[in-house]
């Protein structure tokens, strides 16, 4: 995957609307030779154009009918269910390779982050159980770009929801990692609401049973996960506001700090909304 040409692109800031965005980075994105800077540019790209490429690069057939089959489907999809579509027909296809491991390591290394987000996907289809999913999943939980992280997270969200007391305890060791993203990825995949995912009802309705999880990421130095932490208690706010209050305020009077401050009054805005 040659990208030199491309090397004077890999610094640049993203363009605030997907009309603005320059030809040439829409070429290496939908060549699988750059990586998204933002939003606009993961939605711009051609996912059609950019899989045929990946199937390639990985050592696919780009031409495979499974494939094209579903490329030819995908503007029947939402744009984010469009990648779930392409993950599992390269899914099924390298199911068929002889040297599918391999294949498998060349998607979870792929320049594009957009290919790593499939890859992802892999660890949902894969059928494994949970600790083995979660085994699976950490690689991409600490990728440097920040949207194969968030699909991280998205790729294992159901299975939590399906053995929510399980993760919490394969998850506690993640909370004190020396790797921010991996200690973000323990609090954002738990949280009781989140964003463009499943709601975990046993966590909506007993947001106490994560109290050892959230405890070790109270005074958490990052501000990425001091957020993620501070929105699973607002998350946990809207139908259990007193025990969210109790937690506030025990956390206050245990660790007055800069960090516990921040969460703390993040944590609160929904409850100063509602007035309580």
């Amino acid at each position: 995957m040659p990208d030199g040409s491309l090397e004077h692109l890999k610094g640049r800031k993203g363009a605030f609307r997907i009309a603005l965005i320059a030809p040439e980075v829409l070429e290496g994105l939908s060549q699988g030779l750059l990586e998204t800077v933002n939003l606009n540019e993961f939605l711009a790209l051609d996912i059609a154009r950019l899989a045929t490429q990946v199937a390639h690069h990985i050592g696919l057939d780009p031409q495979a009918e499974r494939l094209l089959d579903t490329l030819a489907m995908l503007g029947a999809f939402k744009p984010m269910q469009r990648h779930g579509h392409v993950a599992r027909a390269l899914y099924d296809l390298a199911a068929l390779h002889a040297q599918r491991d391999a294949v498998a390591h060349r998607l979870a290394t792929h320049t594009s982050d957009v290919a790593r987000c499939w890859a992802t996907q892999w660890v949902m289809l894969s059928g494994l159980p949970l600790a083995r999913q979660l085994e699976s999943v950490r690689r991409f939980a600490a990728d440097p770009h920040f949207g194969v992280r968030e699909f991280a997270w998205m790729a294992v969200r159901d299975a939590v929801g399906a053995a929510p007391d399980e993760a919490l305890a394969l998850l506690q060791p993640w909370a004190l990692d020396a790797d921010p993203n991996i200690r973000r990825f323990a609090s954002e995949l738990t949280r009781p609401r989140g964003v463009w995912c499943t709601q975990i009802e046993a966590f909506k309705s007993e947001p106490w049973r994560a109290q050892a999880l959230l405890d070790a990421l109270r005074a958490d130095p990052s501000r990425y996960v001091q957020n993620s932490v501070a929105n699973w208690l607002n998350d946990a706010s809207k139908s259990q506001g007193p025990w969210v209050e109790e937690t506030c305020e025990r956390w206050l009077r245990e660790s007055d700090v800069a960090s516990t401050r921040y969460i703390v009054q993040r944590a609160r805005r929904t409850l100063r909304k509602s007035g309580a």
